[in-house]
Formats: C-alpha cells, sequence, structure tokens
C-alpha cells in the first residue's frame, strides 16, 4: 500500500483547522487503498495554531507536525515539510481550503498514470481582489519573459508532487526561495488540471501588497540575470544619448556662441543619468545583497518540536534530513 503525504504550511489559521481536519478526513477515510499522512509545519503561528494540531496528533496517528522555532515564511516552511514528508506522493495543500482537498483523488489517478507533478491551474480566483489577479498575472508573465524554463501562469502550490520529485527539490537548500520557479526547473513529467479557487473558508489572508513584491523580486532575481542586463542596456543607450548631446553641445557653441539658457536642460541631463546610475547600482545591490546572504550559510530553518506521527514502513524515514 502506498504513502500520500499531505503537506500544509500552517501559519495563524486557527479558524480554519477545524474545517480542514475534517475534509482531510473524510478524503482519507474513502481513499482506503493509500496510507495517509497529514504533516503541518507551524510556521511560527501567535494564535491556536500549534495548540489545535496538537490535539489532532494525539486523537488521529496520521497526523504529524513540525513545529518551527520562529516565522521563517511559507517558502521555508515548504521546504522544512518536504524535508520530512514519509510517502510516496506528496500534496501540498493550504490550510485555508482556497484549494479544494477533493481535488486529489484527481491529482492521485494522473500520478498512478505516471504523472510526477500533477498541478493544479485556477481558472477563477473567487475571494480576490481585481487589482491581485491583476498582478499575478503580469507577475507570471514578466518571469517568464525573462527566463529560459515554462513557468505554469496561475498555478501556485497546490500539487502533487512524485518520491523523486520531492528529492529533487530537497536539493535546493538556498535561502532566497521561489518554490514555484522550482517546480518549473526541475522537469519530470508534468499534468496539468484545471479548478476554480474558493474564497477562504476563515479567517484573513496573510500576505499583503508588500511580502507579494518581496516575493515577486525573490522569484525574478533566484533565477535569472535579466536585471542586469537590463541595467547594462540602459546604461549604454544612456552614454549614447549623452555622447550625441554632448556633440550637439559643442557644435552649437562652436557655431552659434554660448549661452546661458541651457541650465534646465543641464539639470534635467544630470538628473536622469543620477536616477539611471541610482536604479543599476539597486539591481546590483540586489544580487550583491543575496550572495552575502548565501555566503554565510546559515540553516534554513530550526525545529522546535517535531512530531512524526504514525511511523512509515519507509527505512529512509528513520533519519532526519539536515536543515
Amino acid at each position: 500500500m502506498k504513502t500520500v503525504s499531505i503537506l500544509i504550511p500552517a501559519y495563524n489559521e486557527e479558524e480554519s483547522l477545524t474545517h480542514l481536519f475534517t475534509r482531510l478526513a473524510n478524503l482519507a477515510n474513502k481513499l482506503k487503498d493509500y496510507e495517509f499522512e497529514f504533516l503541518f509545519v507551524n510556521d511560527g503561528s501567535k494564535d491556536k495554531t500549534l495548540d489545535i494540531i496538537q490535539d489532532y496528533a494525539e486523537k488521529d496517528s496520521r497526523v504529524a507536525y513540525i513545529n518551527l522555532s520562529r516565522n521563517f515564511g511559507k517558502e521555508i516552511a515548504m521546504i522544512a515539510g518536504l524535508d520530512h514528508v514519509k510517502g510516496d506522493a506528496t500534496v501540498i495543500i493550504d490550510a485555508d481550503l482556497q484549494d479544494p482537498p477533493e481535488l486529489i483523488p484527481k491529482m492521485l489517478h494522473f500520478w498512478e498514470e505516471g504523472f510526477d507533478d500533477v498541478y493544479a491551474k485556477r481558472e477563477t480566483r473567487d475571494g480576490e481582489t481585481w487589482l491581485k489577479q491583476f498582478t499575478s498575472k503580469m507577475y507570471y508573465r514578466t518571469l517568464q519573459s525573462v527566463t529560459h524554463i515554462p513557468i505554469q501562469e496561475d498555478t501556485g502550490d497546490f500539487r502533487l508532487l512524485d518520491r523523486r520529485v520531492v528529492e529533487a527539490l530537497k536539493e535546493f537548500r538556498e535561502s532566497q526561495r521561489n518554490t514555484k520557479a522550482m517546480f518549473s526547473w526541475v522537469g519530470f513529467h508534468k499534468k496539468e488540471i484545471l479548478y476554480n479557487r474558493d474564497p477562504r473558508v476563515a479567517g484573513e489572508t496573510h500576505w499583503n501588497y508588500r511580502k507579494l513584491i518581496n516575493l515577486a523580486v525573490d522569484g525574478i532575481t533566484s533565477f535569472t540575470t535579466a536585471p542586469l542586463r537590463v541595467a547594462t542596456v540602459a546604461g549604454m543607450l544612456v552614454s549614447v544619448f549623452a555622447f550625441i548631446y554632448l556633440i550637439y553641445t559643442v557644435l552649437s557653441a562652436l557655431l552659434v556662441g554660448s549661452s546661458a539658457d541651457g541650465y534646465p536642460s543641464m539639470m534635467a541631463v544630470i538628473l536622469f543619468l543620477g536616477g539611471v546610475q541610482l536604479l543599476s547600482l539597486g539591481i546590483i545591490g540586489e544580487y550583491v545583497g543575496r550572495i552575502f546572504n548565501e555566503t554565510k550559510q546559515r540553516p534554513l530553518y530550526l525545529i522546535e518540536e517535531y512530531h512524526g506521527g504514525k511511523p512509515s514502513r519507509r527505512s529512509a524515514s528513520k533519519t532526519r534530513p539536515k536543515a
């Protein structure tokens, strides 16, 4: 009998967990051909999320959990979970139930057919503003245009991964992570399924535009050097225009005579050049900062408590992967 791990990163999700447990338990009870592991990663929640997970772990041996020492962010919480899942396949799902667990049997069907990565693409996104949907679409288009790997649009973390894909993702140990791009980078046999995304079952989203912008910057700088090339091209163009303007100024002074009327245009050129230089330095600084963080080689996360749930027959699960 194959084991399927359900990986759920959770941060302040006390209002959603009861609904989530009910739907996951009903699903697992219907799929009697598989053993299930429900692995929760508590990402430094400040509410009763951990208490609720611990209570369910006492009642259901299928429930396992990792309690991180603080809030590391969803990207780090996911790799912490992938380091500890025991299943032959792993399904990543959010705790807010915007992604329906009832889609998992369909994922398992395609997995049994030989697909390694069965990802769910959103046809509709209920409960999200038009601005968020628009910026999300523009982000995926931008990321696709500057990378050399295919990026699945309107696709989040809700997907089923074969064990060999999980092992491949565990090789990525960088601290500035964009897991969505990593899913594309590793390749393997992929299958798309469509679904309508639901509103949150309870509570409020923890994502704001500042976090989304940081995630977008991490995604672009982690998988492409295109911003550096843009800065290079911009510098070259500005240099050409500045040289042309210099020739025009010299010829104008020789043929017409000098004049003091060029002060406003001179200031405009100086400010424009200064802006381009600062923008280029900022782009370079983003990459240098990431190099600095990676050279420190700090652990990606620290675990305060780990509960393994029901023991797995897989001998590989007896050793805990390093953080």
